[in-house]
């Protein structure tokens, strides 16, 4: 399926309400940084950077006239400071800036700063874009909801996000994937199953294979495979479910494939019930962070009615249940999905008490 048939033209950005920069000040995401993406804006020219196959990257390399960029390095050095360290400036001296370069593919057009250590040459990168609401939550339902931390800095207009490692899912799935053992083969299709349930439940939409990296881990005498989710520019905004659901973009066909050939219906269901179970688990252990954040989105304008509208329906019909259908934003929305699956995982919990108690 296209993706004009499936997704909107182009997502807009929502600004952030003060509920929501005050919530993320109490939890340290904010901090006053010396340089905004407008600053970054000012580059004086580009060359295109290319892999090393010689493909275009859909990235290029911006460079800044002498008179701007030792102070952009400066600053950037103590954005990194303020992501990585104590913010001090005492670690300046053993970093350096190799590279600045500018997305110029989809909607948020982040900005990629490499930065490397000159004393053993270790370097990492982080990114820079505009602020945008449905970002945050996105950012922080992942922190929440997901095996995973995420580590991020909000000030006024810009976004600073730590770099998720991992190897881009459309080079796995072309490179790689072919050459997998039958066995790596069905622990990613055991994956591809959690991720896009995980996706569904928090409402993350867009996971075509360029916005989430595989993440190989070493375990004792083999390779356990991680799907990461790295774009949350898609939270909570369309209006059709199915975008929701990674399995449904062209994109994924061959994770897709993975599953009908390695897994069995039984299995299937078997990880979505696993998946669901520990989402609610993480939801519970949040406690009065997401009940928070949940409160916030519930009044944000993150999306506009005809979405609201369409994806209540579309929720509605494969739930039945008729809160849904009472939703009169996307938050709400999203808050029902969230306490549907806590709901039924309480539920099957006590009833497995209770079961336990009669036998006894």
């Amino acid at each position: 399926m296209s993706k004009e048939k499936l997704m909107s033209r182009k997502k807009p950005p929502f600004p952030v309400i003060p509920e929501l920069d005050a919530y993320l000040s109490d939890y340290s995401r904010t901090i006053e940084i010396p340089i905004f993406y407008e600053d970054l804006l000012r580059f004086s020219g580009s060359v295109v950077v290319y892999d090393s196959n010689d493909q275009d990257t859909l990235w290029v390399r911006v460079y800044y006239s002498d008179s701007e960029r030792k102070e952009i390095d400066l600053s950037l050095k103590r954005v990194y400071s303020m992501l990585h360290s104590d913010g001090s400036d005492r670690i300046f001296q053993y970093l350096n800036v190799d590279a600045v370069d500018y997305c110029t593919f989809g909607n948020s057009k982040p900005f990629r700063i490499k930065v490397r250590n000159i004393l053993n040459d270790n370097f990492t990168y982080f990114y820079v874009k505009r602020t945008d609401a449905s970002r945050i939550y996105g950012l922080e339902l992942e922190h929440m909801l997901s095996p995973y931390n995420l580590n991020f800095l909000v000030f006024k207009d810009t976004l600073i996000e730590e770099h998720i490692a991992g190897i881009p899912g459309d080079v796995f799935i072309k490179d790689m994937l072919p050459v997998c053992s039958e066995s790596e083969k069905a622990q990613l299709a055991k994956e591809f199953v959690k991720f896009n349930e995980r996706c569904m439940i928090r409402l993350l939409g867009d996971m075509r294979s360029y916005n989430y990296v595989i993440v190989p881990v070493h375990d004792f005498d083999h390779v356990v495979y991680r799907i990461r989710a790295i774009d949350f520019d898609q939270q909570s905004y369309e209006g059709k479910l199915k975008v929701y659901r990674p399995q449904f973009f062209k994109e994924n066909n061959a994770m897709v494939d993975l599953v009908k050939n390695k897994l069995l219906r039984d299995s299937v269901d078997q990880y979505k019930v696993e998946e669901r179970s520990i989402v609610a688990k993480r939801i519970i252990s949040s406690g009065n962070r997401i009940k928070r954040l949940i409160r916030i989105a519930r009044k944000d304008a993150i999306s506009v009615p005809a979405h609201v509208d369409q994806l209540k329906s579309e929720i509605y019909d494969l739930t039945l249940d008729m809160q849904f259908k009472k939703s009169e934003t996307m938050g709400e929305v999203l808050a029902l999905a969230l306490d549907f699956v806590k709901r039924n995982y309480q539920d099957v919990s006590m009833k497995q008490i209770i079961e336990r108690k009669i036998e006894i």
